[in-house]
């Protein structure tokens, strides 16, 4: 398998200790890439670029892409997340900037859930002629079933967020902060909260190993979170033996599968979180997700198709030209405006949440 297989490197600012998602699949499908001796630790001896998406707060990356890309030898796979739109409800001209690198310099696209490779071609995305969809799946040594508690009669529930961002679905843990029956159930959020619990029990953002070990100490999952494309908390809770009960929004119901039951709003969460818990065994029998390896071998396949068309001269990726570059160049200067205006935003709105009663 790994013979033909060219050279690949990620070109992501990898950041140690509790991170978003997407940081945390990354480094798993790196370590997936360098056990198969087909990952390059430098960009420049690589014969193929994985590039995340949009990557915020790392905007140089966009440049490194570029200088990679203008002799035209390399081939540049783009990750698709998002719409950041949907996810965000905002900020429309972030995904123009990313559709707009993608229309210049990718070679192939890979969506991370049908969902979101819809909804990406709903605002505007170009079809590409080499194009996938690929789920995320978590590093196997953190997360797995191995030691997980039993249920017992009190049911235990789990939800957890990097971001604090209010449609993660935290209107949803307030309500059940409120009216879940806590002499049959306890929950415990672990992450970053905008709002304060007085029932749940909060616990910072830990690290994958600690966040994986509090998982196993659970029963059911249950996530919130609006328009989330392809949720990898949900995804890590899974493959650690959790049913799931996850709001019908997004990529969750294509990630849950028959693993646990879905809901649309506070009226259907507590009835969902019933079903699942009367009826345990069965939900969690039903966990059937990829593995890492096979997630990795999927990237494998992908990559080895587009480098072996650009060997036969049935494809020739892409070169980018001088108004191109300038043009993106432009776009990503107001994009990196955008996103401060953004984060300045959440930070002025956390606030206001915190001094209300």
């Amino acid at each position: 398998m790994t013979a033909n297989i060219p050279k690949i490197h990620i070109l992501f600012k990898f950041i140690e200790g509790p991170w978003g998602g997407g940081n945390q699949f990354l480094k798993a499908l790196r370590e997936y890439l360098r056990k198969e001796d087909v990952y390059s630790e430098r960009p420049t001896d690589a014969n193929v670029i994985l590039f995340n998406s949009y990557p915020f707060g790392s905007e140089y990356l966009f440049n490194s892409a570029i200088k990679l890309k203008k002799n035209g030898d390399k081939i540049l796979i783009h990750r698709i997340d998002g719409p950041i739109y949907s996810i965000r409800g905002s900020d429309q001209i972030i995904d123009r900037a990313i559709y707009n690198f993608n229309r210049l310099l990718a070679d192939g696209t890979i969506f991370q859930s049908k969902w979101s490779r819809d909804k990406n071609y709903e605002l505007g995305i170009e079809k590409s002629p080499h194009e996938t969809i690929i789920m995320n799946a978590p590093d196997p040594a953190i997360f797995n079933p191995e030691g997980k508690r039993p249920p017992d009669k009190k049911i235990r529930l789990v939800a957890t967020s990097w971001s604090g961002n209010i449609r993660r679905g935290f209107e949803i843990y307030r309500y059940l902060d409120e009216h879940l029956d806590f002499n049959r159930y306890e929950m415990t959020f672990v992450g970053n909260s905008p709002v304060e619990f007085k029932s749940i029990k909060y616990l910072k953002a830990v690290p994958s190993g600690e966040l994986a070990g509090i998982l196993k100490e659970h029963d059911i999952y249950i996530t919130a979170s609006r328009n989330d494309p392809c949720s990898n908390a949900l995804i890590e809770a899974l493959h650690c033996g959790l049913p799931a009960v996850a709001r019908n929004d997004g990529g969750h119901p294509e990630i849950v599968g028959e693993a646990g039951t879905l809901f649309d709003d506070e009226e259907g969460v507590i009835g969902a979180i019933e079903k699942v818990a009367q009826n345990y065994a069965h939900f969690q029998a039903q966990i059937k997700l990829p593995t890492s390896d096979e997630i990795g071998q999927r990237y494998c396949e992908f990559v080895l198709s587009i480098y072996e068309d650009s060997l036969s001269s049935k494809y020739h990726p892409k070169r980018i030209n001088f108004f191109g570059n300038i043009n993106f160049k432009t776009n990503i200067t107001k994009m990196k405006v955008q996103n401060r205006l953004h984060s300045m935003i959440m930070v002025m709105r956390n606030k206001e949440r915190e001094i209300l009663p």
